[in-house]
């Protein structure tokens, strides 16, 4: 967890995406941990479910120097979720270790072009901050808004990297591959 001096990794013109506060968590559970905002990413959290995925974003943050990072509208202060880079831990061996960009809103942030904003300033950072040689995002094929926002970002789906994950149920296999290279990325730039 940061301090407020520190915290801010990346700026957009409406949001500021920064390091977790401890201060974070209620409000990130009250408002992004509902059934709708869940409802593709295995239902809604137990406490402690979420206390050990935030000490796995820690965890990245530590090693690589990228997680997910929070939200936040510059405009009132408001966290609307999280947005950032993680390494790869999903049971894809084709995949282990690439850089994976991943978002979750809140509902009223839907729609807003808050997620392409996000993603966009986390996607420049992947390949001039941390040299990645291409970046991955996870989904499922009823997930339309996340593949939606993963194409108008330019990453193409790729299905021999698609694959079963036993963490969670049927209806949420298999998990689907997006993909994006850098040069292909900067040649849009």
């Amino acid at each position: 967890m940061a301090d407020k001096a520190t915290d801010i990794v990346l700026e957009t013109e409406r949001l500021l995406l920064r390091k977790w506060r401890k201060s974070d968590i209620e409000p990130f559970m009250e408002h992004l941990n509902t059934r709708n905002v869940m409802r593709w990413l295995g239902g809604v959290q137990s406490r402690e479910k979420f206390d050990a995925a935030m000490a796995r974003l820690e965890g990245y943050d530590r090693d690589f120097g990228h997680t997910f990072w929070i939200v936040e509208r510059k405009s009132d202060g408001e966290i609307l979720g999280f947005c950032g880079l993680k390494r790869v831990n999903a049971p894809q061996p084709k995949l282990t270790g690439a850089h994976e960009i991943g978002w979750r809103l809140r509902e009223d942030a839907w729609g807003h072009g808050y997620a392409k904003e996000a993603a966009t300033a986390c996607m420049d950072a992947a390949f001039s901050r941390w040299n990645a040689p291409y970046v991955v995002a996870l989904t499922v094929a009823g997930n339309e808004p996340s593949w939606g926002l993963m194409k108008r970002l330019g990453m193409r789906h790729h299905p021999e990297l698609d694959f079963h994950d036993p963490n969670y149920s049927e209806d949420l296999n298999p998990t689907i591959v997006y993909k994006i290279e850098a040069d292909v990325w900067n040649s849009k730039a």
